[in-house]
């Protein structure tokens, strides 16, 4: 069945909906490295670089991967709309931030599986610590590997508990070298504000747990709190959890595109997993430093690059708070 008919003021309201879906996708350390323009009957996305992370990130690798995670967003939250969005990926290389555009066709009805995904774009949390012991289910992981293939990417389990256990080391190892790096923990304070700040970007104290509970083997957090005391207060402190099913998302090119397509891959999987009430934690240290990164692909990735390094499981309690920029902030309506 067709989509009613919809007027210009129609379209305007709803693109400004699916755009306020979009800025509730993942970014790496809440940067939000995002802009959207709305013109006519068509949405373009372009990473913002003064949000990149010059020391972390200084290829904007992760930006883009975040970007395509809001992509992902804008994209679902029209076809739960009943429109058809077509989407053009890198249109224009002489503008290397510009990373998309979405044209809006009619389309159909949406059917009760993108409402039922759609409904989880604002549930989703990111999750900072151990999980409860409950087991993943492999139908779900099983999906999520196909989720995953579908937007041109891969997701390696590390089911061997050494590889496990390297993964966790590599990650304890790269948070060392960036504590002790100046410019990594200037980066680092600049995204964690302090409890006092009006911001609405970056990690602020309810992102966080003030005491994370280890795992076996442990994946350690970053130090958002930096000595300070900050973080909310978790459910049960003291008592370790798991650290859950430990996934490698990769890509069998490196380069803007095959960013955008990891950021896209990223958040269908991550809605997936909502669906069944498990959440993500993200673990990228290891990955921001180049030889471990370079160390990772070769001994666990089988020669694909690796993007992303999560754990998957059963959160403790109800999700961490986070912040979202205002729309006007992000979204321009072009003449």
């Amino acid at each position: 069945m067709q989509t009613r008919y919809r007027t210009s003021a129609d379209m305007a309201e709803d693109m400004r909906r699916a755009v306020e879906d979009a800025l509730w996708a993942p970014s790496v350390h809440n940067t939000q490295p995002w802009r959207f323009g709305v013109r006519g009957s068509r949405i373009s996305l372009r990473a913002d670089p003064d949000r990149r992370l010059g020391v972390a990130d200084p290829k904007g690798r992760e930006m883009l991967i975040s970007c395509g995670a809001a992509l992902y967003n804008l994209r679902l939250s029209l076809r739960a709309q009943g429109y058809e969005p077509v989407l053009r990926l890198l249109p224009d290389p002489d503008r290397p931030h510009l990373l998309a555009d979405v044209h809006l066709e009619p389309g159909e009805e949406p059917d009760q599986q993108t409402l039922g995904e759609y409904a989880q774009i604002r549930r989703r949390r990111s999750h900072r610590g151990a999980f409860r012991p409950e087991t993943v289910p492999a139908g779900v992981l099983t999906a999520m590997r196909y989720d995953v293939e579908r937007e041109g990417a891969r997701l390696i389990e590390a089911v061997d508990s050494h590889v496990k256990g390297a993964l966790a080391a590599l990650t304890d190892a790269a948070e060392h070298l960036q504590r002790r790096t100046p410019a990594y923990a200037a980066e680092i304070s600049r995204w964690a504000p302090s409890p006092r700040t009006a911001r609405k970007d970056g990690m602020q104290e309810g992102a966080y747990p003030k005491q994370t509970p280890e795992t076996s083997p442990n994946f350690p957090t970053r130090d958002w709190a930096r000595g300070q005391g900050w973080g909310a207060e978790p459910p049960h402190p003291g008592q370790p959890g798991v650290a859950g099913v430990a996934l490698l998302l990769v890509s069998d090119g490196e380069g803007p595109a095959d960013w955008l397509h990891t950021g896209l891959a990223l958040q269908r999987a991550l809605l997936r997993a909502a669906e069944s009430d498990l959440a993500a934690a993200f673990h990228t240290q290891a990955l921001e430093v180049p030889e471990l990164r370079a160390f990772i692909r070769a001994h666990f990735c089988r020669d694909a690059y690796p993007q992303m390094l999560l754990r998957i499981g059963v959160p403790e309690g109800e999700g961490l708070e986070t912040v979202r920029r205002p729309i006007d902030d992000v979204m321009i309506v072009e003449p």
